[in-house]
């Protein structure tokens, strides 16, 4: 049996310009918009990974077009890992962000004690969204909001606002706050948990304006 080898093109292209054209790609728009932090880990551990996967390339293997390719496939992989868990993906499809999911939704009381025993424990991105919802129940409760379904953290804070201009201020971060770690993949931190309390705060004790 004769074995036919086909002779592949040389590849011509080295670490310096494999990590260029990765950079590049990985500092698109999109890419920045995900998080910084985790794109900044992300795109180092590539161009380390680059570098070694064209050294080993160069000195060992005969069929360099075929490892470059095998590259380049990896690279999209990697890309893909780094947006799915920047969350970018995974918001993309969802028509809106709602504050409460299809699930019956608690009283502020019921909310607001779930989200105490979340921080207490030190899970911080469940307490958020707990507590952002006890905000929404307790406008919701004291008529500052009708019980309409749907809304979403921005919406609070429009609906809201003109009800009761007072509560815009403390209202954005909290629903900032909501938005990225339920639906954008933000970790839940302490700081961030404290912007929805003092939100929830405001909206215990402030004044429904009377029209009249």
């Amino acid at each position: 049996m004769i074995a036919v080898f086909l002779e592949e093109p040389p590849v011509d292209i080295g670490r310096d310009q494999a990590a260029a054209e990765a950079a590049q790609e990985l500092s698109k728009s999109a890419y920045r918009q995900s998080g910084g932090s985790l794109i900044e880990k992300a795109l180092n551990k590539v161009m380390q990974w680059i570098g070694d996967m064209l050294d080993s390339l160069s000195g060992s293997s005969p069929n360099g077009h075929a490892g470059l390719v095998m590259l380049i496939v990896l690279l999209a992989l990697i890309v893909v890992v780094v947006l799915w868990r920047a969350g970018v993906l995974r918001t993309s499809h969802r028509e809106k962000q709602t504050v409460f999911d299809t699930s019956r939704p608690r009283t502020a009381a019921e909310y607001r004690a779930q989200a105490e025993r979340e921080a207490a424990s030190g899970d911080f991105a469940h307490a958020i969204r707990s507590r952002f919802r006890a905000c929404v129940a307790e406008l919701t409760e004291r008529t500052i909001l009708d019980d309409r379904a749907g809304r979403t953290a921005y919406e609070v804070v429009a609906d809201a606002g003109r009800a009761t201009p007072a509560l815009r201020e403390p209202l954005q971060p909290a629903a900032l706050a909501f938005t990225e770690v339920v639906y954008g993949n933000r970790p839940g931190t302490p700081q961030r948990y404290a912007a929805v309390v003092a939100a929830d705060d405001a909206a215990r004790t402030a004044r429904v304006m009377v029209s009249g």
